[in-house]
């Protein structure tokens, strides 16, 4: 669509989003540090078979966590608290001190709490009907 001389289209475009991240990336490191981000990803097996994993990041001294999930028939043995423990550890390892995460309420909300996350914000009805909550966790001693 026109808007006087620029357009806005819609993209998919892997190369035009590289662009934007580095353009952002650029205005951010002009007023902070570099993120040192590296990615924390985390696969548990048995045998050859995938039976849990984590998906996350570290930057700024933070573990953010953006997927986490354990096969339904190994929930409960403490499989997916090991998970977390060692994603922790790596972080803390990293020089991380807090880590933060988003779930819903129909995933794991008190797992985290048990955990020592806590929440700070939430956003009712996504999706409709229920609620999804941000949590936070020191990761220091």
């Amino acid at each position: 669509m026109k808007y006087g001389m620029e357009s806005i289209e819609l993209s998919q475009s892997e190369e035009e989003t590289r662009f934007i991240r580095q353009k952002l990336k650029e205005f951010n490191f002009e007023r902070v540090a570099p993120d040192r981000h590296e990615t924390l990803n985390l696969v548990a097996r048995s045998k050859d078979r995938i039976i849990g994993g984590l998906i996350g990041d570290t930057y700024w001294n933070w573990l953010y966590i953006s997927l986490f999930w354990v096969e339904e028939s190994q929930r409960g043995n403490g499989l997916g608290s090991r998970i977390l423990a060692r994603a922790e550890e790596i972080a803390v390892q990293r020089g991380c001190r807090n880590a933060h995460l988003e779930t819903h309420d129909f995933q794991s909300l008190e797992f985290y709490q048990k955990r020592g996350y806590v929440i700070f914000g939430q956003l009712d009805d996504l999706p409709e009907g229920h609620t999804k909550y941000y949590l936070r966790k020191s990761l220091k001693d």
